[in-house]
């Protein structure tokens, strides 16, 4: 077949654009998660720079109030937390390299043999340790990319406050450039919509105030590490499935174990009373009618995400997992073809 002159043109066209990309994808590599960061966490505060509009009516005021509020908040725990958790993680790890669980373990297992405590104690040293060497090989690499981490902070920084900014504009650039024809555009729009709020109000958010309640009752209790192990919490309560009951049982348990009856029992209280139930009083109201992922596909896409983009993962591996399987259902309801049709 023989190509026409305006069949060559539009090949070149092809061409230039697949070019473009490949260099553009190439450009960007580098930073972006950053751009992903900045663009996620436009999309959780929206709603309040919406309403901040309301009030000042004009775009630039408003980013700019939701942008300095936020790294404000950012700011000031970074700047608190960071060189306490810096810190615990080093007695933590100095603690894992004398600490003696063999004595503790005949405590929760009378009857236990001698084989079966020093297998127990081999275990728990090596988990602790590992657990132990990991955040501090966390922290030293922080600190040594710490030029190039403010330079990807100040990148999301700029996403963050355009993103919010130009947020109607680009969702009118991303329809008009989209493949979809208008009406199944618009369900998939809000489709995926209901998955992203699930994943990010659902999990993120939810999980977020979840490990936080855990970390006030561990200062309330007067838990040592206190704050060490509420960003424990915290990462476990995002985590479908696992929950900061990993942090809290074993420390009720020692309470109990070691004589502090009444401290073990109020904490244990404490926690099934309000750490465990604040997801059931929350997640009504947060991610009421919104799309119900299942807990196995966030899981995954989680533990996955992590492997392959880190901590930026938890959030986007659930989300490419659920979008696929989305399509997959189009697919097989054989509506995937009408997508394409005006």
């Amino acid at each position: 077949m023989e190509l026409n002159e305006k069949d060559i043109k539009k090949l070149l066209v092809m061409f230039m654009i697949l070019i473009l990309g490949v260099l553009v994808f190439l450009l960007i590599k580098p930073v972006i998660f950053s751009i992903i960061g900045g663009l996620l966490l436009a999309y959780i505060f929206y709603p309040i720079y919406k309403r901040i509009l309301k009030y000042v009516k004009e775009k630039n005021t408003a980013a700019g109030i939701v942008s300095l509020i936020v790294v404000i908040i950012i700011g000031i725990l970074l700047w608190l937390t960071i060189p306490v958790i810096a810190q615990q993680v080093f007695e933590v790890f100095r603690l894992s390299q004398t600490f003696d669980v063999s004595t503790f373990i005949p405590q929760l297992f009378p009857q236990a043999s001698q084989d079966f405590i020093a297998q127990m104690t081999i275990a728990f040293n090596s988990f602790a340790s590992n657990i132990a060497s990991g955040m501090l090989s966390f922290l030293s690499s922080f600190l040594l990319d710490l030029p190039k981490i403010m330079l990807q902070a100040l990148l999301v920084a700029f996403v963050f406050f355009f993103a919010l900014r130009d947020g109607d504009q680009l969702g009118v650039f991303v329809s008009e450039i989209s493949p979809l024809s208008k009406s199944q555009n618009h369900f998939f729009v809000k489709k995926f919509k209901e998955i992203t709020d699930s994943i990010v109000y659902g999990q993120v958010i939810i999980g977020l105030s979840q490990g936080i309640v855990a970390g006030v009752g561990l200062i309330i209790f007067g838990v040592p590490k206190a704050l060490f192990l509420t960003l424990l919490a915290v990462i476990l309560s995002i985590i479908p499935m696992i929950g900061p009951g990993l942090v809290w049982i074993p420390i009720a348990i020692y309470f109990i174990s070691t004589g502090n009856i009444f401290v073990g029992i109020s904490f244990l209280v404490y926690n099934l009373v309000l750490t465990s139930t604040i997801d059931n009083i929350l997640r009504p109201y947060i991610v009421a009618k919104r799309s119900n992922l299942s807990s196995v596909v966030v899981l995954i896409g989680m533990i996955g995400g992590i492997f392959i983009f880190g901590i930026l993962g938890l959030i986007i591996g659930p989300l490419i997992l659920a979008y696929l399987i989305t399509i997959l259902k189009a697919y097989r309801e054989k509506t995937l073809s009408a997508l394409f049709q005006e």
